[in-house]
């Protein structure tokens, strides 16, 4: 069992500033028992993609290593694990990645998952990443997407053969000039995602007005069980809980699927079936 607080802010480009705002979550999170507590896409170092967004020879890194640190030390002090967007240096001339850091309760960076599929804007800012990160906590198998990751369900699917049960899925999707299609068809993808592999996702966004939606929380079956307000600023923090059952029509076959074996039940030899012109 995992208690989990999402969160979500109007973050800037300025890391120590966000992470201000982050450590008081932090803090937040501790005082209602949440066991991780996981931040939106680039929350530390504002989304270098976006208009507006300094150039890459602008960032300062030593002030992003510091925040970085801030938020390690409050992590040990609290105990908490903790999923941080932010960009990761890379070496020169080298763009940085858009990335996940998980630190542990130690206060240790554990693992970085670096966002694997870039859109096209992201790759102007952006290096892609390469590899899964997997981790498990409370007994519980985890692990780390991106954003624009939603459009390639072969992502879900490899992580469902790893035995993944829940997945943190950092977004940014703040900062735009009004509603448009994703306010529609975000939420419900990564519902599909959730519902088809059987896992629980925590999904939050930027709230950086105009956020095209809130933050929501979703169980094995697919369902929204929670949901921050959109365009504000806000904690919540939900359950994971791998002991209860939830509706799982693809069970009996998902992984037979995955294996290329693409019907259920026994294929059988008849004329009549092989002749699909026939009446």
């Amino acid at each position: 069992m995992i208690r989990v607080a999402t969160c979500q802010f109007a973050e800037s480009f300025y890391p120590r500033r966000n992470a201000a705002i982050i450590l008081r979550y932090m803090a937040k999170a501790k005082a209602r028992r949440a066991d991780i507590v996981h931040f939106h896409e680039a929350a530390l170092s504002g989304y270098l993609a976006r208009p507006g967004a300094p150039s890459l020879d602008e960032i300062d890194w030593p002030a992003m290593r510091a925040a970085t640190q801030a938020i390690c030390d409050q992590a040990r002090r609290l105990k908490l694990w903790i999923v941080l967007g932010s960009a990761h240096q890379l070496t020169p001339p080298h763009k940085p990645t858009n990335c996940l850091y998980l630190i542990g309760p130690d206060g240790s960076i554990r693992d970085r998952y670096d966002k694997r599929f870039c859109t096209g804007s992201d790759l102007l800012a952006y290096t892609p990443g390469n590899h899964f990160v997997i981790f498990t906590l409370n007994g519980v198998r985890c692990s780390l997407l991106i954003c624009y990751d939603l459009r390639f369900p072969e992502l879900y699917r490899r992580l469902c053969t790893l035995g993944v049960q829940a997945i943190f899925q950092s977004f940014h999707n703040g900062y735009t000039n009004g509603p448009g299609i994703h306010n529609k068809i975000m939420r419900q993808t990564v519902q599909a995602h959730a519902g088809i592999n059987y896992m629980w996702v925590s999904m939050n966004n930027s709230s950086g007005h105009y956020s095209r939606w809130p933050s929501v929380f979703i169980q094995p079956d697919g369902e929204i069980i929670a949901s921050l307000p959109q365009n504000r600023p806000g904690i919540m923090v939900n359950t994971i809980d791998t002991t209860r059952q939830y509706y799982d029509a693809s069970r009996p076959f998902r992984l037979r699927a995955i294996r290329g074996i693409l019907h259920s039940g026994r294929l059988i030899h008849d004329p009549r079936q092989q002749n699909r012109r026939c009446l």
